[in-house]
């Protein structure tokens, strides 16, 4: 199977993640950068940012359309996470890589547990604005301390936090995905960091997939979603696990 052919496969996947879940994105992108097309880590998180900001975008647009973005919960937690996640990044440098890792497993695994145990939200939630934004905060610090975009704790936030319904939570998620990840892009910036060629069909099915995950999300009961998503966080955790310690 040719690397086109591995690119090309994916995006479609992170592009269906992103879309009907609105998040596994980042922790989707880059190891399948760097383990299927070969990309270095400093490429393959550059990368996937890029990837992750595109597809986003496509997303939201999509959940928007569909009226399933909670704007002023979403615009708050993009707002109050932008200085603490820069902030959280900067330690970050100084912690060693395994340790990164380990703490996000174990933060994976306790969000993942929430979503399976947690009961789909009321579709008529209400969201408090000093809640929102005080969660965003913790969110943005965390989120920027192990590097990767947001959105795999963003939903589970969304939901368990503010009570926003599931349905909602999803297109929501993926404000603070994009803010997130254009803030670590634009942090970024000043390396100098070439992009393989492979990024450009990566990116092309992730947006049909974004498109295609979000018809998804409309066919599946919240419920059903809850259990994909978390599921999805026990998986990650359990490999990124297995991986810092071997």
């Amino acid at each position: 199977m040719t690397a086109f052919v591995l690119a090309l496969f994916a995006g479609a996947l992170v592009g269906l993640a992103l879309g009907s879940l609105g998040a596994g994105g980042s922790i989707l992108t880059v190891p399948a950068l760097i383990y299927l097309l070969g990309f270095s880590p400093a490429e393959a998180t550059t990368a996937s940012l890029i990837i992750v900001i595109v597809s986003s975008i496509t997303a939201l647009l999509s959940h928007a359309r569909a009226g399933k973005v909670r704007w002023r919960a979403g615009l708050l937690f993009a707002a109050a996470g932008l200085l603490p996640a820069a902030a959280a990044g900067v330690l970050s440098a100084h912690i060693p890589a395994t340790v990164l890792t380990l703490a996000f497993a174990v933060l994976a695994v306790l969000a993942g547990l929430r979503m399976l145990r947690r009961r789909t939200a009321p579709e008529n939630g209400t969201v408090s604005g000093p809640r929102a934004a005080g969660a965003g905060a913790g969110l943005g610090a965390v989120t920027g301390f192990l590097g990767v975009g947001g959105g795999f704790l963003a939903v589970p936030a969304l939901v368990a936090v503010l009570a926003v319904p599931m349905s909602a939570a999803v297109g929501t998620s993926l404000l603070v995905i994009i803010a997130n990840a254009l803030v670590a892009l634009a942090a970024r910036a000043a390396t100098a960091t070439t992009l393989d060629w492979l990024i450009l069909p990566f990116i092309a099915t992730a947006v049909l997939g974004a498109w295609d995950g979000k018809r998804l999300s409309g066919k599946v009961s919240p419920a059903t979603l809850q259990r994909v998503f978390g599921s999805l966080l026990l998986v990650v955790a359990v490999a990124m696990g297995i991986g810092a310690l071997v």
